[in-house]
């Protein structure tokens, strides 16, 4: 493939060999008793809970009994099944909201499968390695903090989650749809407190927050793809679930069969009548300049699609970046272990090969299996068909150049994106100096910071 997207193709598409990571909830302890309001030490009750000023508390209990039958049937047959806990966010309390896993990769050691490369197995006795979502309207209808009811814990391979936080700000200010992030004081069951990283879960209020007028929003399954498996509804089932709108996947089964199906021709002069190709451009051009190899094209298919109904355009919106910089070069010094990202365990089901697949030596990435300049191995990955066609449209991939030189001189040569690191790293200096060592956020810092005028 040549043209003037060549670059992105043979770049970004290498998987960080660091994905192990995993998120802090503190050890243990007892059954769970009652919760009660009461305050804490760094967030206070009229905190607004998305203010990244600010090092929130959350504090989970529940019942160890609960907790272990939630283990043993993700270990049984990766079932993710919901448990009760009461969650007091910056001293206020919720009884009867929900918790569950959430992720793919990042559960690996849960099932028994064994480690992959970068990262280490997780261990069912500790819900600190683990990632989760916190729902406080499960079993409360109408239950929610500031308007917000859910909140997922984040994997992470480093131990201040700077990567993250600060790529998700840099998207919004890229002018994407992105989602809101901070930081937190984590226990469980009043047990030791730990720092992690809480962010959006893209929902209906998530949706109507971020795009105007109805829609339909669809999140891309780890174990699936962008392939057209037909017009049956039922045949994509556990590929795309929809997480917002009125239940109807006829949209999203009409842009998959025009990604696949359309000749070149069709392809080039049409796109637009089905995608926001300038969103998509820029969105790809942000993942290669925070290097994040774990996106849409990346072996987790880490993706959301939302269809904007008055024009009848698909919007190609960002999740996971905890990956982001080069996955901070390498899988040690976090707490616990398993794998970062949403990368599937096996390929899916009869579903057809869209490229890609394979672990380092095996060509997962065009170009070869990793990125030795930044220190990065491959790890294996595919080839999203969308991704494919629009770089070799070289209509579209020069949008896709002159997206990357936008957004690098409008966040790294302007300074804006040092203005945001340099802030969230002195939040987390001046009001987790406990739980994160000042060393340690330097460090994380510098790395991140070295991405600016690389």
């Amino acid at each position: 493939m040549s043209g003037p997207g060549n670059s992105y193709t043979l770049s970004r598409r290498r998987f960080g060999a660091a994905l192990a990571g995993v998120l802090g909830l503190a050890a243990l302890g007892g059954c769970a008793a009652e919760a009660t309001t009461s305050s804490t030490s760094g967030g206070s009750s009229d905190a607004t809970i998305f203010d990244s000023g600010t090092v929130h508390d959350i504090e989970l209990t529940f019942e160890d009994s609960a907790y272990d039958a939630m283990i043993e049937a993700y270990r049984k047959d990766e079932t993710k099944d919901w448990i009760e806990t009461a969650v007091s966010i910056d001293g206020t309390t919720y009884q009867k909201a929900g918790l569950r896993l959430k992720g793919n990769s990042s559960l690996r050691g849960l099932n028994g499968s064994g480690n992959q490369p970068g990262g280490s197995s997780i261990s069912s006795d500790k819900p600190e390695d683990l990632p989760w979502l916190i729902r406080l309207d499960k079993y409360v209808d109408g239950q929610a903090h500031q308007g917000y009811t859910d909140f997922v814990v984040r994997s992470n391979n480093t131990e201040s989650a700077l990567n993250e936080a600060v790529a998700l700000e840099l998207l919004g200010q890229a002018g994407l749809a992105t989602e809101k992030s901070f930081s937190t004081r984590l226990s469980v069951n009043g047990g030791t407190e730990v720092l992690r990283l809480i962010v959006e879960n893209p929902g209906d209020k998530w949706d109507a927050d971020n795009f105007d007028g109805a829609g339909l929003l669809y999140k891309a399954e780890a174990n699936g793809d962008y392939s057209y498996r037909g017009d049956d509804a039922a045949s994509y089932k556990d590929v795309f679930d929809q997480e917002a709108g009125d239940d109807d996947l006829t949209p999203l089964i009409a842009f998959l069969k025009f990604i696949n199906e359309s000749d070149d021709a069709t392809f080039g002069s049409d796109l637009g009548e089905y995608l926001d190709v300038d969103a998509f451009a820029k969105y790809l051009a942000f993942q290669e300049l925070v290097q994040n190899s774990d996106d849409i094209d990346g072996p987790g298919n880490n993706s959301y699609l939302r269809y904007t109904s008055s024009s009848k355009i698909m919007t190609v919106v960002n999740w996971d970046l905890n990956l982001a910089f080069g996955g901070m070069g390498g899988g040690g010094g976090m707490r616990g272990g398993g794998q970062q990202g949403d990368a599937p365990a096996t390929a899916p089901s009869g579903a057809p090969a869209q490229g890609g697949g394979g672990f380092p030596g095996g060509g997962g990435f065009p170009g070869g299996g990793g990125d030795k300049e930044a220190g990065r191995g491959g790890f294996g990955g595919r080839s999203n068909i969308l991704v494919t066609r629009f770089q070799a449209n070289s209509t579209y991939a020069g949008k896709y150049t002159a997206a990357q030189a936008d957004l690098k001189a409008a966040l790294y040569t302007s300074g804006a994106a040092k203005t945001v690191l340099d802030r969230r790293a002195a939040v987390l200096t001046a009001q987790a100096a406990d739980l994160v060592s000042a060393d340690t956020v330097t460090s994380e810092a510098s790395k991140i910071s070295a991405f600016f005028t690389s």
